[in-house]
């Protein structure tokens, strides 16, 4: 028996809805969640396509990296969600993909603008791209600097506020409160890249949402007096 059953339950759950969602191909992707209190996190075991994918396979590893419970090597990406983990205490779960349209602007090297409300009702802001790494950190421990390069991106900002990210080069990464808010970001993060890619199709001139309307919807759904859903 598991001594880690409902983590290793949820992260495999996460990790099933990228496939239902068309955020992954194949292997493609991986989604971890972190039981703070035990220092664990639960994580996508390496190169497993996801219809073979069960709940007993999610690997168990803490947040130094090392397997406490699982036969299957980690995500290869475990490194990179780790360092997201212990840089901010607020992140309960991580994602990973390299869904069509996020990694496109990725690989463009090129942060996501904000065109309209869509994407000011989750971000008020560009949707940040990091820097190339360098020859010396693809070298060293390189997913490890992957996660550097997302603190770095990151700045003062808070992960609260943003919650996604493009690696370049590489692919979008996402957080959340869990394992199924990190996977909803991740749809929401494709779904915004596509819209900007559509836009810019639309009219390759088009300029970023004027900021007090970025910031009206923003905060009416995050701010301190937010009035959009149900209380």
């Amino acid at each position: 028996m598991s001594n880690y059953r409902d983590l290793k339950q949820r992260a495999w759950e996460a990790n099933m809805e990228l496939p239902r969602r068309g955020l992954v191909l194949y292997t493609f992707g991986n989604v971890s969640e972190v039981d703070r209190d035990r220092g664990v996190m639960a994580v996508k075991p390496s190169g497993v396509a996801y219809e073979e994918l069960t709940a007993d396979m999610m690997v168990v590893v803490d947040l130094d990296n090392r397997v406490v419970e699982g036969k299957l090597r980690p995500s290869s990406d475990t490194r990179t969600h780790n360092a997201l983990y212990r840089r901010y205490p607020s992140i309960g779960g991580v994602v990973h993909t390299h869904s069509t349209h996020a990694t496109a602007w990725a690989q463009a090297c090129r942060p996501i603008p904000c065109f309209g409300t869509t994407h000011a009702d989750h971000l008020a802001a560009e949707i940040p791209c990091t820097g190339i790494l360098r020859d010396d950190q693809i070298a060293g421990d390189y997913e490890e600097e992957t996660g550097v390069q997302i603190i770095e991106a990151m700045g003062d900002s808070s992960p609260d506020d943003i919650q996604m990210m493009l690696v370049a080069g590489h692919g979008p990464f996402t957080w959340g409160k869990d394992g199924a808010k990190a996977v909803y970001n991740a749809a929401v993060l494709e779904e915004l890249a596509r819209m900007a890619w559509l836009t810019l199709s639309i009219d390759p001139d088009a300029q970023p949402l004027k900021r007090s309307l970025m910031a009206k919807h923003y905060q009416r759904k995050h701010g301190a007096n937010a009035y959009y859903g149900q209380s």
